[in-house]
């Protein structure tokens, strides 16, 4: 037991330790909120394709590509929506924060927490089913999170600004190369490789410390119940139903690590521009993404420190 808290231990307070210096950059006065969103766009469009690119080439795509795992990651996803739908509309009248809720409750940061921990468990050549898993996750939350947002505002989504949007995304663009290198074996030239190695090793640093630099306490006094629901429902309910079940189905070792890192990260932060942007409610929406954060910490210590004493990886 002592070995398997130190194993997730290992996992998560690196990350702790990036946000904690991110905060204090920022406190400082070294970076200030442009610089953040002007860093955060380049680690996206720059860092996040060779960080996909170099967990999936190499990778044979018979053994990363695991149908079993896509359709019960989707399958779960869409099915707590639908659970959490008639929740949010009895609890809350407000539409715009009806859809801020909703996608509290569903929307991990998958990128940029939990790859790097599956990372940390399994090894950097052990993740390529992660990787996969992300590009096939990432751009359904991103459409799932825009029909929300819609019809709650009483609008209609575009369907062809979402298709443009997830064809255009770095992540999915950085998937797609190391899916046509491998397809097509292309041996990536040493001098170009090393490069491809070294961004994506920067990449979750950057990204960490860029979000604990954008760290912005907001007033919590009209929305600390709503807040309350959307924090307890993304790191606790959403794991612990569907945890057990992927455990009763079978899934073991790096595909168990996959979701839990799917389910138990915390609100992506991308789900508070989305919310600001489409006329929903920003500020439940920014403040569920910093309390997730703050308090994912733990809770993916203690999902992991169960889950690994039960030996599901």
């Amino acid at each position: 037991m002592i070995q398997n808290f130190w194993i997730c231990i290992n996992a998560v307070v690196p990350l702790m330790i990036y946000l904690i210096i991110g905060m204090l950059v920022k406190r400082v006065g070294l970076i200030n909120d442009d610089e953040v969103h002007r860093f955060n766009r380049l680690v996206f469009i720059v860092l996040f394709p060779p960080m996909m690119f170099e967990n999936l080439y190499g990778a044979k795509l018979s053994t990363a590509l695991n149908p079993r795992l896509i359709v019960f990651a989707l399958v779960f996803l869409l099915s707590y929506i639908a659970l959490s739908i008639p929740v949010v509309q009895k609890l809350e009248k407000k539409p715009e924060t009806r859809g801020a809720m909703i996608q509290a409750m569903y929307r991990s940061n998958f990128v940029l927490m939990g790859l790097p921990i599956a990372i940390n468990i399994c090894g950097a050549g052990n993740v390529s089913k992660t990787a996969i898993l992300v590009t096939i996750i990432v751009p359904t939350y991103n459409v799932l999170a825009v029909i929300i947002l819609e019809y709650y505002r009483g609008g209609r989504a575009s369907i062809s600004k979402m298709l443009r949007k997830i064809v255009t995304n770095p992540i999915i663009l950085g998937a797609v190369a190391a899916g046509i290198a491998i397809s097509l074996n292309i041996t990536v030239p040493k001098s170009i490789d090393r490069v491809v190695y070294s961004l994506s090793e920067c990449t979750t640093p950057m990204a960490m410390m860029l979000l604990g630099a954008s760290f912005n306490i907001k007033s919590v006094k009209s929305g600390k119940r709503n807040l309350s629901i959307s924090i307890i429902a993304k790191l606790i309910v959403l794991p612990a139903i569907g945890l057990p079940i992927a455990m009763l189905l079978g899934f073991r070792d790096v595909e168990f690590v996959s979701l839990i890192v799917m389910m138990a990260a915390p609100c992506s932060v991308s789900s508070y521009t989305m919310a600001e942007s489409m006329g929903s409610d920003g500020e439940l929406a920014g403040n569920a993404v910093i309390f997730t954060t703050g308090f994912s910490i733990l809770t993916i210590f203690g999902w992991l420190f169960l889950f690994k004493n039960m030996g599901m990886f």
